[in-house]
């Protein structure tokens, strides 16, 4: 088996709000392959997006270490991680977090103006990242113009435009219907197995975990079962 691109030791996060601590993370020890696509689930408050945002980087954790692709997060500082997260990797999440006043290329194109892809360059990789996920033909409309569906494609547009190595996503069907999100997993699922892009989602929905290779079970800031194949 290859070198994990995801392996996180003994990871703890601890939460202070004023004399109450909230452990959110109680010893988290789980390897992800490079190619998986992984679902994370468990009920409200049991730690999956701080679980998320802590192996992303978005987020410090208190103790244990995580390594990305063999690099450890502890280690790097604010800006590595920041350049790091732009470069390596893509994020999907349940509110698009589109910026309404420009159009979906546009919108596709910002991660790498950020990271200092020339124009015609970045508008290139746009339009070819809008034409994988089917939405070609509404590059120059706004997010407002879009349908739900059709703006989580440019959010998984955006997500995939700097070739990351992980893409990970946080709850991306909650705001959809069921056909909308069956045809968004079908879409995460086709990019992950044409593509070999490894896919980890925070999810409450059995369904998405069903079209994962396996299920994180979470409770209580721990990880109670992370080979779970659902059938």
């Amino acid at each position: 088996m290859s070198e994990p691109i995801i392996d996180a030791r003994n990871v703890h996060k601890t939460f202070h709000t004023g004399a109450i601590e909230v452990h959110a993370l109680r010893g988290i020890n789980l390897t992800i392959q490079p190619g998986e696509m992984v679902a994370i689930m468990g009920p409200s408050g049991c730690g999956k997006t701080t679980l998320l945002n802590c192996l992303s980087g978005l987020d410090y954790f208190d103790e244990g270490e995580v390594l990305i692709e063999g690099a450890s997060l502890s280690k790097m500082s604010d800006r590595k991680r920041t350049t790091w997260r732009a470069e390596r990797m893509g994020f999907v999440f349940q509110t698009y977090n589109l910026l309404p006043v420009i159009t979906a290329q546009e919108n596709v194109e910002l991660p790498l103006l950020v990271s200092n892809v020339n124009q015609s360059d970045a508008r290139q990789r746009a339009k070819d990242a809008l034409d994988a996920v089917g939405l070609a033909d509404r590059a120059n409309h706004r997010p407002a113009e879009l349908s739900g569906g059709q703006r989580q494609r440019v959010t998984i547009a955006r997500a995939l435009v700097n070739d990351p190595a992980l893409v990970w996503a946080d709850e991306p069907t909650g705001n959809l219907d069921a056909v909308t999100s069956g045809e968004i997993l079908s879409l995460m699922q086709r990019l992950n197995k044409e593509q070999g892009r490894t896919f980890i989602i925070v999810t409450h929905d059995e369904g998405v975990g069903a079209l994962c290779d396996r299920v994180v079970r979470m409770q209580d800031g721990k990880i109670v079962n992370q080979d779970e194949e659902i059938v």
